[in-house]
């Protein structure tokens, strides 16, 4: 008996959450799977090293932390972009995206001088 009010409750979330997800811009949308796309890389690297070893192991943290700082830049675009958050209601989306080109362009300067 509880199990089926368990089950419903879990039903009722997911199409609540679907629903609100659905009324999400469009724009937003393609950031959320960019960093779907970026987290899923990470993981893949990882998975990898778990199975082949981690030989060349700056390589695999600089893949790892490239992954993760692009995903973690996306947030904060994402944020910034966003028409509902109030305190970034003044910045304009262009300014937002110029900042995250630039953020990831000093990320991967980093990330390729730790390569060596």
């Amino acid at each position: 008996m509880g199990r089926s009010a368990t089950t419903k409750d879990a039903q009722a979330l997911f199409h609540s959450l679907r629903s609100a997800y659905a009324a999400t811009p469009n724009n937003l949308k393609i950031i959320d799977l960019y960093i779907v796309f970026a987290v899923v890389t990470a993981v893949i690297q990882v998975v990898y090293m778990a199975i082949v070893g981690s030989f060349p192991f700056n390589s695999f943290l600089s893949g790892v932390l490239s992954c993760v700082g692009t995903a973690v830049l996306a947030v904060s675009l994402r944020i910034q972009v966003n028409k509902e958050n109030k305190e970034f209601k003044d910045l304009p989306p262009e300014r937002a995206f110029a900042d995250f080109v630039l953020c990831n362009l000093v990320l991967h300067l980093v990330i390729m001088n730790f390569l060596g």
